[in-house]
């Protein structure tokens, strides 16, 4: 799967390969998910589509080579303290930010 961006064409990480090196960084779809600050099923959706997004790729990529090393990235990525998404963001927060979800990246957002 080729996906363009930038004028470049890039090779998808295939949701398969995702969910390999999940497992490899020691972790579930819903553990993923808390530590970057979304709703596991905003991860698990991406099934559907067979590929993930660039930004999931990277994060998944340098988790588990982390993990490969015996380095711990759980500490950090809590320490960010991003919003717990573990419920849909409108039906906490009075529909505020309905729709809308925080991701790993800062000043980032995705619709749904």
């Amino acid at each position: 799967m080729h996906v363009a961006e930038s004028g470049h064409t890039v090779e998808a990480m295939r949701y398969e390969e995702f969910k390999r090196r999940l497992g490899k960084a020691g972790l579930t779809i819903r553990d993923f998910a808390g530590l970057i600050g979304v709703c596991g099923s905003t991860v698990s959706n991406y099934a559907g589509k067979g590929a993930v997004p660039a930004h999931l790729a990277v994060s998944v990529t340098l988790m588990s080579e982390l993990a490969d090393h015996g380095i711990d990235f759980r500490p950090s990525l809590l320490a960010l303290k991003l919003a717990d998404r573990s419920q849909r963001s409108g039906s906490r927060l009075g529909g505020s930010n309905l729709g809308k979800q925080t991701n790993l990246f800062r000043g980032m957002t995705i619709d749904q």
